[in-house]
């Protein structure tokens, strides 16, 4: 079995107070196809989102980003068709707060993942080289095999963008898919 993490695909990513802007746009389709395709299939489907609270000055992104995430805000809502596609398929798709860039820190996900017999991760979301990076390199080292979906991946920097998905690669071992093919090198 598999699990497709879609990681931060939120407003304030996309297009609010911290966007990865039309690169991000760009991938709503996809983002939202592999989602439903998932939950059909019967792949367990997590929703890692990023939460931040109004004034916690001691969260160690405050030193590097504008606000962000904020519960209770507009801009944590899931962006476009994906809150669609959630809405429609709420009680088959887990929702898992996060406080920090990885998907695994802080959380009970690996517990989920093993729990359910997860033997694969298949990752797509923003950012490329922070949470979707972070996120790559935990799972990694718990010894998850992982596909990254390259076409439902983004960042604020191409140069970033691009050099996160070598490293997935070359650095661990990941596929890179493109259209739920594997691209090749």
């Amino acid at each position: 079995m598999k699990a497709l993490i879609l990681i931060d695909y939120t407003v304030d990513f996309v297009t609010g107070n911290l966007p990865c802007g039309q690169p991000a746009i760009e991938i709503e389709e996809r983002i939202a196809a592999l989602c439903e395709a998932a939950v059909l299939a019967g792949d367990w489907v997590v929703m890692a989102v990023d939460l931040h609270y109004r004034d916690d000055r001691f969260h160690p992104e405050n030193r590097l980003f504008p606000p962000h995430n904020i519960e209770g805000t507009p801009g944590r809502e899931l962006y476009g068709k994906l809150k669609a596609v959630f809405e429609k398929y709420r009680d088959s798709i887990c929702w898992m707060d996060k406080t920090r860039y990885s998907a695994f820190c802080g959380t009970d996900l690996e517990l989920q993942l093993r729990a359910r017999g997860i033997g694969e991760l298949e990752l797509a979301g923003v950012c490329t080289d922070i949470c979707v990076l972070h996120t790559a390199v935990d799972a990694y080292n718990k010894g998850f095999p992982l596909a990254i979906h390259a076409d439902a991946v983004a960042s604020f920097s191409q140069p970033g963008h691009d050099w996160a998905l070598g490293h997935f690669r070359n650095t661990l071992g990941a596929a890179l898919l493109r259209d739920g093919q594997p691209v090749q090198a």
